[in-house]
């Protein structure tokens, strides 16, 4: 294989081209440091925290692909990747998600104390979460608290401290992840079925849509809460209202469980994210 078939298989394998999975971490992570900053993050952090997310997203992808290189291969949307292919080998790919930890622990670097000690917990979390898939029906979950993991690490790089309201946010952005995340597991749910991969999409069977609408419920509900919490204003709360209005479009496009409207669903998640981001942007700066 030519040095560029390798890049380009390596690209492939860390989802260079299908960015929603960095922009889905980095909307609460950009919440947090907004909100901890009151409006006014530190440069240097925003550009740490924004390149650590992508390398923090890619690791997941490597370690994800390796941890399902034996089951990829019977599932239709995933056959393609690169270590069922044989494009990468076992041995390059885990050079590459070594390579890419000690990258973002090398960002982390030019943080504080207590952000370097936050993010082995990001490391633990990014690991541990494709394994969950043999072991319980709900490894949304532990993809929820790593896609959250970067609310504290952003209050603690920015204050210096975790105040209990954070936890709101987090809390928040662990049920918007489960929500988005079981959409995305609806697309494969029969092949998971044959290969014997869990989801919460399997576990919730037909009551699938009435449980993603609680989580969204739950997620507007804490998220409400967290703007209580740290004193945001109007356009903060209509941004929460722009974001429930999506929720209520990706229950339309769910409604027949249709594979590629669930798929599409959950690319449209990106929007719920930087609509609450605007919202803040706007309550910060008018």
């Amino acid at each position: 294989m030519s040095t560029e078939s390798k890049f380009q298989a390596l690209l492939q394998l860390i989802r260079f081209d299908k960015p929603i999975g960095t922009l889905l971490l980095l909307w609460p992570t950009l919440w947090a440091l907004w909100i901890a900053a009151q409006g006014r993050p530190d440069w240097d952090l925003l550009l740490i925290f924004c390149l650590g997310t992508f390398l923090m997203r890619s690791a997941g992808c490597v370690v994800n692909d390796l941890a399902d290189r034996h089951w990829d291969g019977d599932v239709n949307r995933t056959r393609g990747r690169p270590l069922v292919t044989g494009a990468v080998s076992v041995a390059d790919a885990r050079l590459l998600f070594l390579g890419l930890l000690l990258s973002a622990f090398v960002l982390v670097l030019f943080t504080n104390p207590l952000t370097i000690k936050l993010s082995f917990g990001a490391v633990a979390l990014a690991s541990t979460y494709p394994f969950m898939k043999r072991f319980t029906h709900l490894p949304q979950v532990v993809l929820g608290a790593a896609f959250s993991w970067s609310i504290p690490m952003a209050f603690a790089a920015q204050t210096g401290e975790l105040p209990t309201e954070l936890w709101l946010l987090y809390g928040a952005n662990l049920l918007w992840t489960m929500a988005y995340d079981t959409k995305y597991a609806m697309v494969d749910r029969e092949d998971d079925l044959v290969v014997g991969i869990k989801s919460s999409a399997i576990l919730f069977g037909d009551r699938d849509r009435h449980m993603i609408g609680l989580l969204q419920l739950a997620f507007l509900a804490l998220m409400a809460a967290a703007g209580v919490s740290f004193d945001l204003g109007l356009f903060y709360y209509l941004g929460l209202v722009g974001a429930a209005g999506l929720c209520v479009y990706h229950q339309y496009l769910i409604r027949e469980r249709d594979p590629a409207a669930c798929f599409k669903a959950f690319l449209h998640n990106n929007w719920v994210g930087a609509v609450i981001f605007i919202g803040l942007l706007l309550d910060y700066a008018l």
